[in-house]
């Protein structure tokens, strides 16, 4: 805002108003100190690393050899027919080959254990477009979501913000890895009726929350019979669907749907986009695929206000459907991001720092708590935060950003450079450990 103009008193909306965007927390804190000084190798070595970020960025080389090798992705080939047909508005189903690309690729990144109808396919603007859309659709202002913690601090803005909708925490633990049990389930719908709140569903992150760690078969069954007694809907955010380590330890609830016949179907609604699996956040391209009829019409109506352009459904129609082109990308995508995660774990592993085992997902849960003391506290979390970020350059996210209950865990991404920046941030982290013994901190 270059200009400066003289700001009156003007009444605005409460959205407008409204502090429920969330840009207030650490997370986004963080991602402002990465952007006024960003590091570069060459002529900001001292600048922050981003490893605030769950970017995919282990294997853009083979997307862009692909690009490189098949020109009709981006061309339209001869002629003005094709040009025109995609030029001109497209209804909000979007490209049919888009839609049947993206739900063969769907079944594909889950190993084949599920099958997706490419009619109940809604294309939106990316997961975050999803999200909110979805929240829009399934709940009234004032009611309420249940999210198991940690989850993506940028729910508090996706999912409440414009909608009105309010977040229950499922408040989750470190004694089962973080895992949903029946008990905090109920802890949380109780907590939502003592507010008199209505809970319309239930927002799980499988793998796509902030550990790293996919849901076991055993505890989404549990969800889905939740919800079902309760009368109320299910929403998956399968952002990121492959697991690092073997394709069989993800499921996706749509597996456990297929093998239940499709029994309570109607109430589970998958998200699902290429930000993470391709690694094109850029492109804005999600998904909400549902097994309620009224739910896919009226996320099609609403989806034209987060339509995708035709040319990069046109692209990405091209790629999915080339199944040498993306078994390839996944089986080496996959082993990239395993060894990235190793080289991580065992980098702070060497200095002292435990993770929690994860076998999935762009970042690892890394733990600090034995720098906080005998009596860690949510304020102790903040101040090695704010070190990290300040003084050793590196954009991590505190778990309080991510509702986690106990101090001490943060997120850390470890996709979204190369393996010599990492290298870089985990020398700064062995730095920083070395400081803190010698000081005895801990």
């Amino acid at each position: 805002m270059g200009i400066e103009i003289e700001q009156p008193c003007v009444e605005l909306s409460k959205i407008a108003v409204s502090n429920t965007h969330g840009e207030d927390s650490p997370y986004f804190a963080g991602w402002k100190a990465y952007d006024e000084n960003p590091y570069d190798e060459i002529t900001n070595s001292p600048g922050v690393i981003q490893m605030g970020l769950a970017e995919n960025q282990v294997s853009f080389d083979l997307l862009e050899k692909y690009l490189e090798e098949h020109a009709e992705a981006f061309t339209w080939g001869k002629g003005v027919t094709s040009f025109r047909e995609n030029a001109l508005f497209q209804d909000y189903h979007g490209l049919e080959s888009f839609r049947t690309a993206m739900a063969s690729f769907m079944e594909q990144i889950r190993g084949g254990r599920a099958k997706f109808d490419p009619d109940r396919v809604v294309l939106t603007a990316g997961a975050t477009a999803a999200n909110e859309l979805l929240t829009f659709i399934l709940a009234n202002p004032g009611d309420a979501l249940l999210v198991p913690t940690p989850f993506y601090p940028g729910f508090d803005r996706d999912l409440r913000w414009r909608t009105g909708v309010n977040i229950v925490p499922i408040h989750c633990d470190s004694s089962n890895n973080f895992q949903v049990t029946p008990r905090a389930l109920e802890a949380a719908y109780k907590k939502a009726e003592s507010m008199k709140t209505k809970v319309r569903g239930v927002l799980i992150t499988n793998p796509s929350n902030p550990l790293g760690v996919t849901i076991q078969r055993s505890v989404l069954e549990e969800i889905l019979d939740f919800v079902t007694r309760k009368n109320i809907h299910l929403v998956s955010d399968e952002i990121y669907s492959g697991s690092v380590f073997s394709s069989t330890e993800f499921v996706s609830i749509a597996e456990i749907l297929e093998a239940q016949k499709y029994k309570n179907a109607e109430r589970v609604h998958i998200v699902y986009s290429l930000s993470k699996d391709l690694g094109l956040p850029g492109f804005r391209v999600g998904t909400i695929y549902s097994y309620n009829d009224k739910v896919v019409t009226t996320a099609r109506r609403m989806s034209s206000f987060t339509l995708i352009s035709s040319q990069t459904q046109h692209l990405l129609a091209t790629m999915l459907s080339d199944e040498k082109f993306t078994e390839s990308y996944i089986k080496i995508n996959r082993e990239r991001l395993r060894k990235r995660y190793q080289m991580m774990i065992e980098g702070l592993r060497n200095v002292g720092i435990e993770c929690l085992e994860g076998n999935a997902g762009l970042f690892c849960w890394m733990n600090l708590n034995p720098l906080l003391g005998k009596k860690p506290t949510r304020e102790g979390e903040l101040e090695i935060w704010n070190a990290v970020v300040h003084e050793v350059k590196l954009n991590i996210s505190p778990g309080s950003s991510c509702h986690c209950d106990e101090p001490g865990w943060f997120r850390v991404c470890f996709a979204n450079m190369s393996e010599k920046t990492l290298e870089v941030a985990l020398e700064r982290i062995r730095n920083f450990m070395k400081r803190m013994t010698d000081t005895k901190v801990f």
